[in-house]
């Protein structure tokens, strides 16, 4: 115990070791701990049970390309245009990263194939996380931390610090989730990616619209602070059944 102590705990009548916590407590964020915020999160989103029951997931990222997710089979529809204006089509299992591929109709084989199947198995891991990353923070291989909080525009929000190992296509990726402390919902993320200066600074969107599918919550819209880019999501539909030929079949699918 050093002076500094022995004299805190004389002056107040206390002793140390509830002097300590008494500190401690004082240095306590918020909530009390990450697992509390995220326990939260988990339950303004609907709770973690009736996403563990939500099985099929579609939704068209930033209007240009469609995704049909099997959640529990890993199987995955992914469809849209090029920017030449030619249609694509790729039907595959995420597990597996096999399956078969169209372009303009016609069944790819060889290196077309491959490429295509490696594009939708990238677009599928970049475009569910902005669906998606909510649900994710206790993916194996995140690693999660307090960050403090932050006030912007009046508004309190709680930071929790993502951070990756050995998963995903981009493990030096950084996120940032702002969880709202009146809502319990994140409404802004921010992030550096690998790819960029590590000292910042991040990038920042706003989540908006958030409403219910099915027994989730999902948000569609994604813009700038400043107002000035946005990113839509749309055609969020969830669902519990879907005929088979959604994975199998190169004809359109009935919406």
């Amino acid at each position: 115990m050093t002076d500094f102590e022995r004299n805190l705990s004389k002056t107040l009548g206390l002793p140390i070791a509830i002097l300590l916590l008494l500190g401690m407590a004082a240095a306590t964020p918020y909530q009390s701990s990450v697992d509390q915020l995220v326990d939260r999160l988990d339950e303004a989103l609907g709770g973690r049970e009736n996403w563990e029951k939500t099985r099929y997931i579609r939704f068209t990222f930033a209007e240009r390309r469609t995704h049909h997710w099997d959640k529990y089979t890993g199987r995955h529809r992914f469809e849209g245009k090029t920017r030449d204006g030619d249609s694509y089509l790729v039907l595959s299992n995420l597990n597996t990263k096999q399956g078969t591929a169209y372009r303009n109709g016609e069944m790819l084989e060889g290196e077309e194939k491959e490429q295509l199947l490696k594009n939708a198995y990238s677009a599928w891991i970049n475009d569910t996380y902005w669906l998606l990353m909510p649900y994710k923070l206790r993916d194996p291989g995140v690693n999660l931390s307090y960050d403090g909080e932050e006030e912007i525009d009046g508004q309190v929000y709680d930071k929790l610090l993502l951070s990756f190992e050995g998963v995903g296509l981009t493990p030096g990726d950084r996120y940032w989730a702002y969880l709202n402390r009146e809502t319990g919902l994140m409404d802004r993320w921010a992030y550096i990616l690998q790819r960029q200066d590590p000292e910042g600074p991040a990038t920042h969107w706003i989540w908006s619209d958030w409403k219910q599918y099915g027994g989730i919550q999902l948000a569609s819209g994604r813009k700038s602070p400043d107002g000035e880019r946005s990113l839509p999501l749309d055609d969020i539909a969830v669902f519990q059944e879907l005929p088979d030929t959604v994975f199998t079949s190169a004809e359109p699918v009935s919406k």
